[in-house]
Parts: structure tokens; C-alpha cells; sequence
């Protein structure tokens, strides 16, 4: 264990014997499961499955909690129905936030946890992000943060673990892939994750497929498959083919 957890993390669950975390499924939150398990922590991970979750999320939740027997429950939200969300303006994050670990703490807490915690790491530019003031209003805590535990040390941890989330990319939301102010639709939702899938089909990673303010998508790809990507016109143009037009751009970093 000294290998996979470091020394101020197990000494947090020394303190906190048991909580509840919420669970995305990614690299963060999958490492925290396995650490808090490792450590002898009571722990059990919450799910939200809302129109902002692809498929692929929740499948990989469920596989990482099987693969560590971990305890896992996946509450169900419409957060569409919340109208700070649904249109979408700059600070929709915090509103976001505020209604899903709201929703998470009150589960936590019908089950008997008075510690929630998230995956927010040492890396993570909290002060910046308007959803970690929901998470300090509801006293949420984030230890690989309070732990100095940053994303490169995580990915390291995690791959000595033998977590298959380790080279996980980094996933941002459905929402983030619709204009600020631009109201927010399941069908617009669903045409981005049906477009992102078929994207991803053809071997492409790290990438975003956004919806321009006229409704057109742009598929930005990282600029080392810059190349491959523009040889694959007519793929990709299949891949897209429920936006009335497309383009092809690349992300610097």
C-alpha cells in the first residue's frame, strides 16, 4: 500500500474511518475509491446519472467499482429541470454542482455518512472553477487537494494500482460543448454524445465535438492527430452527418 497511497492521504483516512465520494468515474475520483478501500475507510461511491453523462461514463463507473468490489449507487437526476442550468449561463457550473451534490450529500446522509468528498486534486485550479463554491458551501472535501496530490502523481499512483482509469483522458461534461447563454436540450446533448462516439469509433481520443451558435459542430482534435484527422474527410463527415455543416479544428495544448 505505501506504493499506491502516500503517507498524508492514509493518514486522512485514519481520521475519517468512513465517508461517502462522489464518483464520476474518472481518473480523480476512481483513484480516491481505491485509496480510501485500500486504507480500511468505509466508503461508498455515489453515481449521478444526468442528460450531462455519456454513456461511457456510467459504464465506467460501474467497471471500476466491480473491479475494486466497492460499494456503488447510482442516483438518477433531470437536471434540465433546473432552470439556472438548463439556460446555461457562464456560472451554470455552480448551479450544476449545488443541485447534484445536493442531491449526493442528502443520499450520503439518509445512509448514515457525515463525510462527503470529491475528486478535486492538487492541479485542479479550485479557486477558478464557479462549481467549487457549491462544493464549499455544501462542506464538501476534496483530500487529494488538502493532500497536495496532483494529476501527474495521481496517474502514477493509480497505473502502480493496476486501475484502468490511470491514462484515462480528461472528460469534461456534455454542457461544456454548448455556447454559454445558448438554452441547453437533451436533443442538442444527444447529438453531440451520438457525434462524439462515432468520433471516437474511428480512433480519435482527446478531442470535443462543439455546437457553434448557429447550430453547426466543430470537431476539435489535439494537434498530433491533426494530420489523420484531415484524411479522414469523408469518415468524419459520416460521423457528423446530424449537423447541418462541420469543420475541423485543433487544440494547442
Amino acid at each position: 500500500m505505501e506504493q499506491t497511497v502516500p503517507s498524508r492521504l492514509r493518514e486522512f483516512f485514519a481520521g475519517h474511518p468512513r465517508a461517502a465520494l462522489a464518483f464520476s468515474g474518472g481518473v480523480d475520483s476512481a483513484y480516491l475509491l481505491y485509496a480510501a478501500q485500500a486504507c480500511g475507510c468505509r466508503v461508498r461511491a455515489y453515481y449521478v446519472q444526468t442528460a450531462f453523462q455519456p454513456a461511457f461514463e456510467a459504464q465506467d463507473a460501474e467497471r471500476l467499482a466491480r473491479q475494486l468490489g466497492a460499494e456503488l449507487q447510482v442516483l438518477h437526476a433531470d437536471i434540465l429541470d433546473v432552470e439556472a442550468v438548463r439556460q446555461n449561463p457562464a456560472d451554470r457550473c455552480y448551479h450544476c454542482k449545488n443541485a447534484l451534490f445536493t442531491r449526493i450529500c442528502a443520499a450520503a446522509a439518509a445512509d448514515g455518512f457525515d463525510l462527503v468528498m470529491d475528486g478535486t486534486n492538487a492541479s485542479d485550479d479550485a479557486d477558478d472553477r464557479p462549481g467549487m463554491r457549491a462544493l464549499r458551501e455544501l462542506g464538501v472535501v476534496s483530500p487529494l487537494r488538502l493532500c497536495g496530490i496532483t494529476k501527474q502523481a495521481l496517474r502514477q499512483y493509480s497505473k502502480d494500482a493496476g486501475l484502468f482509469t490511470w491514462d484515462k483522458p480528461a472528460y469534461a461534461c456534455l454542457a461544456t460543448r454548448i455556447p454559454t447563454g445558448t438554452v441547453l436540450r437533451a436533443e442538442d446533448l444527444r447529438a453531440v454524445e451520438q457525434a462524439e462516439d462515432a468520433v471516437r469509433a474511428l480512433g480519435f481520443t482527446d478531442f470535443r465535438v462543439r455546437i457553434t451558435p448557429d447550430g453547426g459542430a466543430k470537431l476539435q482534435v489535439p494537434a498530433s492527430q491533426w494530420d489523420r484527422a484531415a484524411g479522414m474527410r469523408r469518415q468524419l463527415g459520416t460521423a457528423l452527418a446530424a449537423f447541418p455543416w462541420a469543420c475541423l479544428d485543433f487544440k494547442t495544448r
